[in-house]
């Protein structure tokens, strides 16, 4: 239903509105289970319609970082160009079956979001910078995320995050004091990693689909 909704109204073709970094927690809390439940919904997410629709009609530039404790922060899947829906179906595909790259480490929040902060420098062209970072524990290693603001701010970056809530019921609560950032910031709480997929899915809503005045209204019908 949502396709042959969209297939009604063109795509035209315009230049970047969005530079999307995903920010993926694979410190030692994560285990197997749940990393592969956050990487699949992840890839799930981005092939929503309504989302897909927005992503490819902001003609958006999106990355993937995985990181972990202090100096384990990687970009695993550099800009792609979701120029179509063709590209973004090969984007899950690759963040679906993304290896981890580290287990058993801490939980270096701050770090993470400034080797985000550096992708931005290869983007120059998009009008939105965000960063869409999910976690499940308080920063306990490395720089701390409120340290990291001020080149946020310099950068024009806005900071969203998933707080999945699994062992630290106050998570939200750090997340909105500590880390988010920007006009209009928010954090989307999962109460645990079953529930990330839904999550996930609803954080990209607001913060991609929202954006787009041409999709707003479609909203409030899906659940």
């Amino acid at each position: 239903m949502v396709f042959m909704l969209f297939a009604q109204v063109p795509i035209q073709a315009r230049a970047c509105d969005l530079a999307l970094v995903l920010a993926v927690d694979v410190s030692g809390s994560v285990d197997v289970e749940e990393y592969r439940t956050q990487m699949e919904g992840l890839a799930a997410a981005l092939q929503d319609g309504v989302v897909a629709e927005a992503l490819v009609r902001a003609q958006a530039r999106i990355a993937l970082i995985q990181w972990s404790g202090s100096g384990r922060q990687e970009v695993t899947i550099s800009w792609r160009h979701a120029s179509d829906f063709r590209s973004l179906d090969q984007l899950a595909a690759d963040i679906a079956a993304a290896p981890r790259p580290w287990r058993n480490y801490a939980t270096g929040i701050g770090e993470a979001l400034q080797l985000a902060i550096e992708q931005f420098q290869t983007v120059p062209g998009c009008r939105r910078r965000v960063i869409d970072v999910s976690g499940d524990g308080l920063s306990n290693e490395g720089v701390e995320p409120a340290a990291v603001r001020g080149a946020l701010g310099a950068a024009g970056v806005t900071v969203n995050a998933l707080a999945i809530e699994e062992s630290e019921p106050d998570l939200t609560a750090y997340f909105f004091e500590q880390v988010i950032f920007g006009a209009d910031a928010f954090v989307q709480t999962a109460a645990g990693f079953e529930d990330y997929p839904q999550a996930i899915r609803k954080k990209l809503l607001r913060e991609v689909a929202q954006q787009n005045a041409g999709l707003g209204s479609f909203l409030t019908a899906i659940p």
